[in-house]
């Protein structure tokens, strides 16, 4: 089992929109394509809290997150989603992905 830990960082005054895209659209598309959600948070305090999403992604193997990674990009729901929100303009200026084991002294995640 390996995690993913993402991290949006949003154009200006793009948050509120990448939130409602993850909420009304992506979360579901990704469960069609294996990406199983563990938790998702947005920064308490600024400058981090008005442009900033995190969130961690549980998948079986890296290459099992490879092959759905890929699924979900060449979904063509989500091609639409993703063009129609970025109307106006992109949603993100950046993305990092880490990929994480849990440690042998670590609690187990649900």
């Amino acid at each position: 089992m390996v995690y993913e830990l993402r991290i949006y960082h949003a154009a200006p005054g793009k948050l509120p929109e990448l939130l409602a895209r993850f909420r009304d659209h992506t979360i579901k598309i990704f469960d069609r394509h294996g990406l199983k959600s563990v938790a998702y948070w947005t920064p308490v305090d600024e400058p981090q809290k008005s442009n900033t999403l995190v969130y961690i992604l549980q998948h079986p193997s890296r290459e099992e997150a490879a092959a759905n990674w890929k699924s979900f990009q060449d979904d063509p729901e989500w091609k639409s989603v993703k063009e129609k929100s970025e109307a106006n303009g992109k949603l993100t200026e950046k993305i990092d992905s880490t990929y994480l084991t849990l440690t042998d002294f670590s609690p187990p995640v649900r």
